[in-house]
């Protein structure tokens, strides 16, 4: 599948993410945030698009540099959806299925989120090539949570064979967003029905 390489420019602080209304509404959130990484939340293949070493840029750390010179970032709301996830209270996990996840774990330990490691962000690590099937037996195994209280964004349709295990996946085409997030949330309660009445 051919995806063109989207600017690093689109990174934006935690702070200039609007709020995820779902996060607040008082409504039952899965417990648990499980998200991809390559056009999930960079705009990028990390085994396609980065040649290491890696390097961060700046203070702030929304950006790093690859040996051939090219910055790469975060989709626009990513920051933002991860402090707001972490403050409701819920558990976050990544599952990727990359070639190169020593270059993706380099990605995750310099881009910085709230100040901090985006890695540090994560509860849960699963980064090798497998079946996501396999990542999220894994994931509940460390996490103790239930499948049903998980709510999982990727950008490949071939992964929605973790719905057979009772996890709720959001299709997202354009990397992770504050809406796609919010109708994450929604499928989520409706498939565990967990609706307002």
């Amino acid at each position: 599948m051919f995806r063109p390489e989207t600017s690093p420019t689109t990174t934006k602080p935690a702070s200039k993410t609007r709020t995820t209304s779902v996060l607040e509404d008082g409504l039952p959130l899965p417990k648990l945030f499980v998200f991809d990484l390559d056009y999930t939340l960079w705009p990028l293949w990390v085994d396609c698009h980065v040649s290491g070493p890696l390097k961060p840029l700046g203070s702030d750390g929304l950006l790093v540099r690859d040996r051939s010179g090219s910055d790469f970032g975060l989709f626009p709301d990513v920051a933002g959806l991860l402090v707001q996830i972490r403050d409701a209270g819920c558990t976050i996990a990544a599952a990727s299925k990359t070639p190169t996840p020593d270059r993706a774990r380099e990605m995750l330990r310099f881009l910085k989120v709230g100040g901090k490691p985006m890695k540090d962000w994560f509860d849960v690590l699963e980064i090798y090539p497998n079946d996501k099937r396999v990542h999220f037996k894994k994931i509940r195994e460390k996490t103790g949570l239930e499948y049903e209280e998980m709510v999982f964004f990727d950008d490949e349709s071939v992964n929605r064979n973790v719905e057979t295990l009772g996890v709720t996946m959001r299709l997202v085409r354009d990397g992770v967003t504050v809406d796609e997030v919010e109708k994450g949330v929604k499928e989520w309660r409706k498939r565990n029905g967990r609706m307002k009445e």
